[in-house]
């Protein structure tokens, strides 16, 4: 499970575009976008440098929440 803080998304369009980035890449991909939060919960095959760039590739800055 990956974990990352997504800053840009102001709108349901935009989560679902960072939805996309990630499920273009992993199809098999469970992504749960918490818009409001800014953050993002992904059981994927990605590392998390991949999942990064793919959101990074959609528009949006990406970076590894801290948890806990």
């Amino acid at each position: 499970m990956i974990v990352l803080d997504v800053s840009g998304m102001t709108c349901d369009g935009c989560a679902k575009s960072v939805q996309s980035a990630l499920s273009a890449r992993d199809p098999d991909a469970v992504v749960v976008v918490h818009r409001v939060a800014g953050r993002v919960s992904a059981d994927t095959t990605l590392s998390a440098e991949e999942a990064i760039a793919a959101i990074e590739a959609a528009g949006y800055d990406a970076q590894l929440a801290v948890t806990g």
